[in-house]
């Protein structure tokens, strides 16, 4: 079995995939000086790509975790969240105020899907 990795980094791989299942680090924006919602745009725009990339989409997520760096943002999250997120397939989900690696990162999204289904 292969395992492959994608954007190797001294500490972690951007993502990583195993037979049908595509996980994918925590994702952030480029842009840290957005407010939280425009940085969760950005987020779910980049996870869109990676997915894609490796051969699957927003359709087929199992769990997602979302980690703000204020609990306070989630509504404003959870509307760009509720305006991406497939309404028919919506994966399991977390949401944690977390202290995120850097002080103006506000966001920070971690997801696992499949290939395929069955």
């Amino acid at each position: 079995m292969i395992i492959k990795r994608t954007d190797i980094g001294p500490q972690l791989s951007r993502m990583v995939e195993y037979r049908d299942m595509v996980y994918l680090c925590g994702v952030t924006a480029d842009d840290k000086s957005a407010p939280a919602k425009r940085q969760t745009e950005q987020i779910l725009a980049k996870i869109d790509k990676l997915l894609l990339q490796a051969g699957t989409d927003k359709t087929k997520l199992l769990t997602a975790v979302i980690y703000l760096a204020d609990i306070r943002e989630c509504e404003m999250v959870f509307e760009s969240w509720k305006n991406w997120v497939d309404p028919q397939n919506p994966p399991a989900r977390a949401t944690v105020q977390a202290t995120l690696a850097t002080p103006d990162t506000r966001v920070e999204i971690m997801v696992t899907a499949c290939k395929r289904e069955g």
